[in-house]
C-alpha cells in the first residue's frame, strides 16, 4: 500500500503565504517525479508544478515567480511554497507522485493525495 498525505492548507489573505507538504508512505521502492495540481470549483484540474528526483522543476504559467517546489528524498516528501497568493489561487491542491512500489519495481504508476483546501480571501 502506498499513501500520499497532504498538509498545510488553510485560509490566508491575498498577498500572504502558505506552505503545503505531502508525504508518501508505504511499500515504496523509489519515487520519480512529484508535484502539485489544483482544482477550483467548476474548473478542470491544472498543473501547479512538478519536481524531478534530481530537482528539476516545472511550473504552470499562473504561478511562475510566486510558487516554489522542493523535495526531501530521504523523507519522501514534497513541499509547495506559495507566496503572493491571490484569490484566484483558491482551490483544492492535490499532491501527485510517480512511485515505483516494492511489489513491482519494473514500473511506476501515479498516486494522488486526498487534497487540501487553500482559500485566499481578498
Amino acid at each position: 500500500q502506498v499513501q500520499l498525505v497532504e498538509s498545510g492548507g488553510g485560509l490566508v489573505q491575498a498577498g500572504g503565504s502558505l506552505r503545503l507538504s505531502c508525504a508518501a508512505s508505504g511499500s515504496i521502492f523509489s519515487i520519480r517525479t512529484m508535484g502539485w495540481y489544483r482544482q477550483a470549483p467548476g474548473e478542470q484540474r491544472e498543473l501547479v508544478g512538478t519536481i524531478t528526483r534530481a530537482g528539476s522543476t516545472n511550473f504552470g504559467d499562473s504561478v511562475k515567480g510566486r510558487f516554489t517546489i522542493s523535495r526531501d528524498n530521504a523523507r519522501n516528501t514534497v513541499y509547495l511554497q506559495m507566496n503572493s497568493l491571490k484569490p484566484e489561487d483558491t482551490a483544492v491542491y492535490y499532491c501527485n507522485a510517480d512511485i515505483i512500489p516494492t511489489q513491482s519495481i519494473f514500473s511506476a504508476r501515479p498516486y494522488w493525495g486526498q487534497g487540501t483546501q487553500v482559500t485566499v480571501s481578498s
